[in-house]
């Protein structure tokens, strides 16, 4: 059965912290970026200033409501709103000819989303801001996904054989208290994300029970009944995934190679553990290229242990976040499983092998 490094994590992480300080790379400044939502928008392989400034402003603006500095949001919005009106031709050129119309549908929506969420800042309605700018946020993902290009890099030819999610899918897993939706990210972990999905759409997960419940850390499913403890195909042998792990400013993914290995000690990775719920790929003890179809739930608060300080960043490959089901996820134990799991969206991403 694969394990996680977990006694160690839990034993070293309290000295660990505040020792090295994590590098916000392609994040933007300020605290840790913990809602999966934008952890997603930043993880997308584009290069838009002006939008991800949008996105940004937004963003940044939850120091302020919490402290309920009113004028502050107010002027931040009004500002975004200006940006958005002053570089909207430069935005709409950077779409290709047969998307303008979408994008400039969908810039439309942004303005008058941003618009209400001005006027929550003018009328200091906290629930208000929180919805419309979700909204806007929303519609902001929705303009930086329509950007992807082709898939962006070639994945090594000796991965041939694996399948790979070129792209994202949207999974649901139904568990015995309830549904979970996540988003899964080939973008950054192809081969990682198109086991899974494969997986996923094998029936692999239905009816497979959590092997193991770190109260507050962890929940880990995807060892089947019998003597494996990971998927064995058609010819017998049981497949093998290997650690890939994307850091900013890099082209492609690392494969079997450790942060320490690297010399990356102050490295956070574009799909962080940085949020309760990203699924994490699990591998053993003694080798980082043996992760077959285990797969682990983080469930630790970001707060005490945020991304590039939790000696899971680096050490193990993230594929994606749980995007609705938290109630659900807060009541999971060693008790529950899987009951189903499903491929509802992006399912065109996947191929096979190479």
């Amino acid at each position: 059965m694969t394990r996680l490094l977990l006694a160690l994590v839990i034993a070293c992480g309290a000295s660990f912290f505040g020792l090295i300080s994590p590098v916000a790379a392609a994040l933007p400044p300020g605290n840790a970026v913990t809602d999966p939502a934008a952890l997603l928008r930043n993880a997308l392989p584009i290069e838009q200033p002006d939008l991800q400034n949008l996105q940004h402003r937004l963003e940044d603006s939850s120091d302020d409501l919490r402290a309920k500095r009113w004028s502050a949001l107010t002027g931040k919005t009004r500002k975004a709103q200006a940006l958005l009106s002053s570089r909207r031709s430069a935005l709409l050129a950077a779409y290709q000819p047969e998307q303008r119309d979408q994008a400039t549908a969908l810039l439309d929506r942004l303005e008058s989303e941003l618009q209400a969420v001005a006027e929550a800042a003018e009328q200091q309605d906290r629930d208000a801001f929180l919805a419309t700018r979700r909204r806007a946020l929303s519609t902001i993902g929705e303009a930086e996904a329509l950007l992807v290009g082709p898939f962006p890099f070639d994945i090594p030819a000796e991965f041939a054989d694996l399948p790979r999610l070129l792209g994202r899918a949207t999974v649901k897993l139904t568990t015995t208290k309830g549904d979970l939706i996540a988003v899964v990210d080939g973008y950054n972990a192809p081969l990682t994300a198109g086991a899974f999905v494969d997986l996923v759409q094998r029936g692999f997960y239905d009816n497979l029970p959590f092997i193991r419940a770190e109260d507050f850390y962890v929940l880990q499913t995807g060892d089947p009944k019998g003597a494996a403890s990971g998927y064995v195909d058609a010819s017998g042998h049981e497949r093998k995934v290997p650690l890939e792990i994307m850091v900013p400013g890099e082209s492609k993914p690392f494969y079997n190679r450790t942060f320490e290995e690297l010399g990356l000690f102050k490295a956070t990775p574009v799909l962080p553990f940085a949020t309760k719920g990203t699924l994490g790929w699990a591998h053993s003890d003694t080798a980082l290229d043996d992760g077959s179809s285990q797969f682990f739930l983080f469930l630790f608060e970001a707060e005490l242990t945020p991304a590039g300080l939790n000696l899971i960043d680096g050490r193990y490959a993230a594929f994606g976040y749980v995007v609705e089901g938290f109630d659900v996820l807060e009541e999971l134990t060693a008790d529950d499983g899987i009951v189903k799991a499903t491929v509802v969206e992006g399912a065109d991403n996947l191929r096979p092998h190479g």
